[in-house]
């Protein structure tokens, strides 16, 4: 690992920090190098805040460090237009910063190259691509949504060893304690989630953060009959009746970054045929159902090939395991 990459980690690990406070903003990490070495760090905060970069040299200068001629790291570009705060380039180029690195340029359209092109004129060597592949997986949401304008899909299941998503007359829960708080940490880091008609008689979910710190995610429900039960406790919600990719369109423009689909196969199903999920992310815990008759984690004989996804992880939940995938090919256009 180079020092580039060591330092972009370290910006990374920052960034991660931001990601359930900063949407609809990018969740982005920042480290400052001053010339003597010393080192500070950033990260985005809350909408009207400061952004990662200024964060960071905000730190330097609290802690009575010179940043002339320092190097700034950014996981991603620099912006250069005035939003509820001012361009970030401008606090660099005026702090003196003589090199700024960066993983990935930033695909919205206020942007899109131009904070990078402001430093260069400027006399600030700029760096990219450090660490680009890994910093993209980070803001795949954030890039996902400024490039086609769409919320990003997360499909979410719970499944037994062979593929069930319930156990007959066995416990509520598939999944144990270390699982379920992550599901509230994937709800967290969401803006909107999703569930069928049916969960709602079958389950009565309430759909909300309560493991973890964060805002619980607007509560959407599909119903073809346009009602949700008053009494149901996942009230308040809305209800669309409409089509999927119509849902998506809307809720990107009303600056929905996540959208997460949790619930049955039905539901499930219906993303996965339409080519709309961004990311699978499948909770296995280490049972067997034990029936043929308890429903699947997919409804019909639409397979999923490993070889149409990537592995993006897998990650051990106390007895449970995290296996998150990627589509190679995925529907990204805009209706």
């Amino acid at each position: 690992m180079t020092n580039h990459e060591a330092l972009m980690r370290r910006a990374m690990h920052m960034a991660e920090t931001a990601r359930i406070h900063a949407r609809p903003n990018p969740w982005v990490g920042a480290v400052v190098v001053c010339v003597d070495g010393t080192v500070y760090e950033g990260a985005t905060q809350p909408p009207g805040g400061p952004h990662a970069e200024i964060v960071a040299l905000n730190s330097a200068r609290e802690a009575g460090a010179d940043v002339r001629g320092a190097t700034l790291y950014s996981t991603l570009e620099p912006c250069s237009h005035t939003g509820r705060t001012g361009p970030c380039t401008e606090a660099i180029i005026s702090a003196g910063i003589t090199c700024v690195v960066s993983a990935i340029s930033d695909p919205d359209e206020h942007v899109a190259g131009s904070g990078f092109d402001a430093l260069r004129a400027a006399g600030v060597e700029v760096i990219t691509d450090v660490l680009a592949d890994d910093v993209s997986e980070q803001l795949a949401p954030y890039l996902h949504h400024r490039r086609t304008g769409r919320a990003f899909v997360m499909l979410k299941m719970a499944t037994t060893l062979d593929a069930r998503t319930a156990i007959p007359n066995g416990p509520r829960w598939i999944t144990g304690e270390e699982a379920r708080v992550r599901v509230h940490q994937l709800r967290a880091e969401s803006d909107a989630i999703v569930v069928g008609s049916g969960t709602i008689p079958a389950d009565d979910p309430e759909l909300t953060v309560r493991h973890v710190e964060g805002k619980s995610p607007r509560r959407i429900v599909l119903s073809r009959s346009g009602s949700v039960h008053a009494t149901a406790k996942v009230q308040p919600c809305e209800v669309w009746s409409g089509s999927l990719d119509a849902l998506l369109d809307s809720l990107g423009s009303e600056g929905v970054i996540q959208l997460m689909v949790e619930g049955g196969a039905t539901i499930a199903t219906a993303f996965h045929e339409q080519h709309l999920i961004n990311r699978y992310v499948f909770h296995i815990a280490p049972i067997v159902s034990g029936s043929d008759n308890a429903p699947g984690v997919f409804a019909g004989d639409e397979p999923l090939p490993l070889t149409d996804c990537h592995l993006v992880s897998a990650t051990a939940l106390g007895a449970d395991l995290e296996i998150v995938m990627k589509p190679i090919r995925k529907k990204v256009e805009a209706s």
